[in-house]
């Protein structure tokens, strides 16, 4: 039930203007997608990564070692310092995984059958991690990387490491024509602002939530909500559009957090039984509403500068005449 997703109209929008940055290659190595909490990043992230081994279908066929896109999450270790050893490990447990791979490139002997130890550096240091990382994305074909909670590079790390840590993916991009969709908070749009290489190769998108006050945004909130609500078997039957704007104010227009709550409640109506005191009991409490707004404004307030593009004022040409 918790795994119910909706391909809804901002969802889609966003994941189109992905996939033309994407296309854009080396001239747009990180892509950061910032958003509130609970909007459904996450959700975004999967749908990028199945649409992409969709659309390669074919390539999968012919050859099964091919990986072109996955989805990691940028790990909080509890370390002071963000676990660049951790994170590698991520990537190489997402590129090797389960796929089946061409036997040759992967250390096996074609003719026994016998897996071969690659040689290389050892893989339980750090520099072990990044050959190894580097040498999958390279056999895998990898086209793009999809970093959940990419936010936690930035928390956990001195303000004067930062440029040096994007700076890694960077080179990461470079060397392997990799690119990074980077998903979070609202922190991640400061990534711009740490130098002038990281701003040039950078493009940012807005995944924002459903406004109140945009009379489209209500009427796609309202779709979301009825397919959300039509997909969880105590609620199917009920009206829950006639809770739209209780919904709609609850969860402030984020589809993510509209699932959890659709959720919750579809579990308390099947304990309980239909009230609206069980309504009241799914919905976010007054204090966590009034955090995540708050957290909402600051962000949007914050990005709003940085999303503008305005061609620059062409002066009038005043030519000179000749006597």
């Amino acid at each position: 039930m918790s795994g119910q997703r909706i391909r809804h109209p901002r969802i889609a929008a966003t994941i189109e203007e992905c996939r033309l940055m994407l296309d854009a290659g080396d001239n747009a190595n990180l892509i950061v997608l910032c958003g509130p909490t609970g909007v459904g990043k996450t959700t975004l992230g999967e749908f990028l990564v199945e649409a992409e081994l969709k659309a390669q279908a074919t390539a999968l066929s012919e050859d099964p070692g091919y990986m072109p896109a996955i989805r990691v999450e940028a790990p909080a270790s509890g370390e002071r310092d963000f676990s660049w050893r951790l994170f590698y490990q991520r990537m190489l447990d997402a590129l090797e995984g389960e796929l089946d791979a061409p036997r040759t490139a992967y250390g096996i002997d074609p003719e026994s059958g016998k897996v071969v130890r690659p040689v290389g550096p050892q893989t339980n240091r750090l520099s072990g991690l990044r050959t190894a990382v580097e040498r999958s994305l390279r056999n895998r074909g990898t086209r793009f990387v999809v970093v959940d909670e990419a936010a936690h590079m930035m928390r956990q790390c001195h303000p004067s490491r930062l440029v040096e840590q994007f700076n890694t993916l960077k080179s990461l991009s470079n060397e392997y024509h990799v690119q990074w969709i980077l998903l979070g908070s609202y922190d991640l749009f400061e990534l711009v602002s740490l130098s002038a290489q990281l701003a040039r190769r950078t493009h940012v998108i807005h995944f924002g939530r459903y406004r109140e006050d945009v009379a489209e945004d209500v009427r796609s909130f309202r779709g979301c909500l009825k397919k959300l609500g039509e997909s969880m078997p105590a609620l199917k039957d009920l009206d829950v559009l006639r809770y739209a704007e209780v919904f709609h104010q609850n969860t402030l227009g984020c589809v993510g957090t509209l699932r959890t709550v659709l959720v919750r409640l579809n579990l308390l109506v099947t304990e309980r039984g239909w009230s609206e005191d069980t309504l009241c009991k799914a919905l976010l409490t007054e204090a966590q509403v009034t955090q995540i707004m708050r957290e909402i404004v600051e962000g949007e307030e914050r990005i709003a500068p940085g999303l503008k593009r305005n061609l620059p004022v062409q002066q009038p040409k005043t030519g000179r005449r000749v006597a």
